[in-house]
């Protein structure tokens, strides 16, 4: 064999192997919080490599950042985030990323339930603004849009779209994997429906209004909120309200959340004479039986049941 052919083999096969290595190189992807992620993962199987923001048992409305998650935004191509306000701290972190991150805002679109505003209301509404979002509408919107499996529907739609738009190599894959989560996400719908139909108690009281977008969805009602914006603890005045519509509507428990002080919820519970249970808005991947997000909503309608059936 001469040396010319020789050389020309070892180029071809030097050109097949980096060809390969692109190809296997996962589409690296950042989200903001685990609910999220896992849509991503669920969208984007063996082809993206999905990190979040959050750590677990961190609620998002208190959270800050560290300095080092600057790496983390630097190597991702894609950025998934709520938006309505939830992530106060995203900016400086989208704008030392650079250009070539693209970040999709998964609240955009959504028929947003407006509140009487959160604890970070102006680095929100600055923040959306920035994104090009309404900074009136973002700083009093519940954030909490990912509860609704139907509005999930939408979230997975635009995380679709978006894989696909940076990553042309697996349109087909994501399309599928897409569509059969979708179809998934229809079965939840339907089974939520009809647990739901066989409620006796439909009013609640929470800690905070995590679960109005489920509630609007599915026929509930908040008859109370312990915590009317993250970290403000109810007044006197305020808790002996919540008892007494405890007590004028019969309801059994008072809903925590893992990722807040029961403190409160546990003060309300014991004058009200009734239970304390954890619903979970975030979950996680280590959770048992909340390492996905639809396990994490069949746990929440379980824990519902149990205290309204």
């Amino acid at each position: 064999m001469s040396l010319r052919r020789l050389f020309f083999i070892l180029c071809f096969l030097i050109i097949q192997l980096h060809s390969t290595a692109c190809m296997s190189e996962k589409l690296p992807v950042i989200a903001s919080i685990y609910p999220i992620a896992d849509m991503v993962q669920q969208v984007g199987g063996d082809h993206v490599d999905v990190t979040f923001v959050l750590p677990a048992g961190a609620s998002p409305h208190t959270f800050e950042p560290k300095p080092s998650l600057v790496k983390k935004f630097s190597s991702a191509r894609i950025f998934f985030m709520v938006g309505a306000g939830l992530e106060f701290w995203a900016e400086k972190f989208i704008n030392l990323a650079g250009p070539g991150l693209t970040t999709v805002v998964l609240s955009k679109g959504v028929s947003l339930i407006h509140t009487a505003g959160h604890h970070h209301e102006d680095e929100a509404e600055h923040h959306h603004a920035r994104l090009g979002i309404s900074g009136h509408e973002s700083s009093v919107a519940n954030p909490h849009i990912w509860i609704d499996p139907v509005i999930a529907k939408s979230m997975v739609n635009k995380i679709t779209a978006a894989l696909c738009e940076v990553d042309h190599r697996h349109v087909k894959y994501y399309k599928e994997r897409g569509q059969r989560y979708l179809e998934k996400l229809d079965e939840l719908d339907q089974m939520i429906q009809k647990t739901i139909s066989t409620f006796g108690i439909r009013k609640y009281v929470s800690f905070h209004a995590s679960w109005d977008y489920f509630a609007r969805r599915y026929g509930l009602e908040s008859a109370g909120v312990i915590e009317a914006a993250p970290g403000r603890n109810p007044t006197p005045i305020q808790i002996k309200n919540i008892v007494a519509m405890i007590k004028k509507y019969h309801i059994r428990a008072v809903f925590a959340e893992p990722q807040l002080n029961p403190r409160a919820a546990e003060i309300i519970a014991r004058e009200a004479e009734v239970n304390v249970l954890l619903l979970d808005p975030l979950g996680g991947p280590n959770l048992k039986g909340r390492g996905t997000y639809i396990d994490l909503i069949k746990y929440n309608l379980n824990v519902m049941q149990e205290a309204m059936k």
